[in-house]
């Protein structure tokens, strides 16, 4: 296993699929949680830029909420409650710190590591109505599933490195 200087491991450059889609999307949850350390509360809850009411403090919610409703929802089939009031998780919730916030998102993320342990790319999950109506059918792989985590972190990190940038000036992958 190859690991950046900042210890992100390098996802494989060969590997069967299931290991390929995990390794790149625990890249990406790596990218994003480096880019919220070592901030306090005050600073993950500054905007990037006018009108967007962006913070890094509601993208770690919404990817946590993404993250709970795509595996455990979907595909797992899981009755569970949304985490901050709706299923966008871009709602403040003020209650919390920002480090209890990651906590919650370092647990969602924990729980589906278990649920895909060992599952097969082709396996299927179920989409609630409004999505398969969106979608056209309800039924949904968990390779879509992953792939679309994937790409759902790969764009959140690119904000996520706006925030950062105006946040303290820190920049890079």
């Amino acid at each position: 296993m190859t690991t950046l200087p900042d210890g992100r491991t390098i996802p494989p450059l060969t590997a069967d699929e299931p290991a390929m889609l995990a390794s790149w999307l625990d890249m990406h949850r790596a990218t994003l949680a480096l880019k919220c350390a070592g901030l306090d509360d005050e600073q993950t809850l500054r905007a990037s830029a006018e009108p967007s009411s962006l913070t890094l403090f509601g993208l770690v919610q919404h990817l946590a909420e993404v993250e709970r409703n795509w595996v455990q929802r979907v595909f797992a089939g899981r009755d569970v409650p949304p985490l901050y009031g709706d299923r966008s998780g871009y709602t403040l919730d003020r209650t919390r710190t920002f480090a209890e916030v990651l906590a919650v998102w370092e647990r969602e993320v924990a729980v589906n590591r278990e649920i895909c342990a060992g599952r097969s790319p082709n396996e299927t999950g179920r989409l609630g109505p409004e999505e398969a109506a969106v979608t056209g059918d309800d039924v949904v792989s968990l390779r879509w599933i992953l792939i679309h985590l994937i790409e759902e972190y790969a764009r959140h990190n690119g904000h996520a490195d706006l925030l950062r940038e105006r946040i303290d000036g820190v920049t890079g992958t």
